[in-house]
């Protein structure tokens, strides 16, 4: 590798060290010489990073330092406290996640039951979902999608590394049985619950895989 080369490798080294969220390609084409080859600068970054403390994650199009997942537990930190997740937006985030880009109307169409504002808002301000542009359909509706942020957060690359119906079956996070049973359910006993849901969005995070 030329000098030159080298130094542009340096430059990305010190951007992605410098940021704790995740920087999209473009962003980092920015920042280093018209010349520079992004692509490979990452992968060779990404490769002489493979086997230490600290991972080069790609995350969509963005990309970001992250702690060798073999050594997460061993970290001592202080935990920090965030809003917790309802129900109705776990269930909301999972949909946009698997059936983007959806409408909110789509939304409501697969959970059973009605999706508030609120609910939206909380995923908006989380940074886990973005709009993907108006359906061209009667109405334009608005469509939605997960960000790179969400993806960084649970460790996936793409939306297409999410784990699959069977996986989610076989770890007992998906029921199995017709959705029509489900909603009937929702219907029939849990409605004013999940009324309070939309609204307080205080509950257990279940979609955070390390519990925290």
């Amino acid at each position: 590798m030329s000098k030159l080369n080298k130094q542009h490798l340096r430059l990305l080294e010190a951007v992605l060290f410098a940021t704790d969220a995740p920087l999209p390609e473009k962003a980092l084409a920015n920042r280093l010489p018209e010349d520079a080859d992004l692509k490979a600068l990452l992968s060779a970054l990404k490769s002489h990073y493979a086997e230490r403390g600290v991972h080069l994650d790609k995350a969509g199009k963005a990309w970001a330092f992250r702690t060798a997942p073999d050594l997460g537990q061993q970290l001592s930190m202080a935990p920090e406290v965030k809003r917790k997740l309802g129900r109705a937006t776990v269930e909301t985030l999972a949909i946009i996640a698997y059936h983007q880009p959806v409408t909110r109307a789509e939304i409501e169409d697969i959970r059973g039951v009605g999706v508030s504002k609120g609910t939206l808002d909380v995923l908006l301000e989380a940074g886990w979902i973005r709009p993907r542009g108006r359906r061209k359909t009667p109405g334009r509706p608005m469509t939605w999608g997960v960000t790179d942020g969400f993806l960084d957060h649970f460790g996936l690359e793409s939306a297409g590394d999410l784990p699959g119906v069977a996986d989610l079956k076989a770890a007992g996070l998906l029921d199995s049985r017709a959705a029509i049973d489900i909603h009937r359910e929702y219907a029939d006993a849990a409605e004013p619950e999940e009324a309070e849901e939309e609204t307080s969005d205080l509950l257990d995070d279940p979609l955070d895989p390390g519990g925290g």
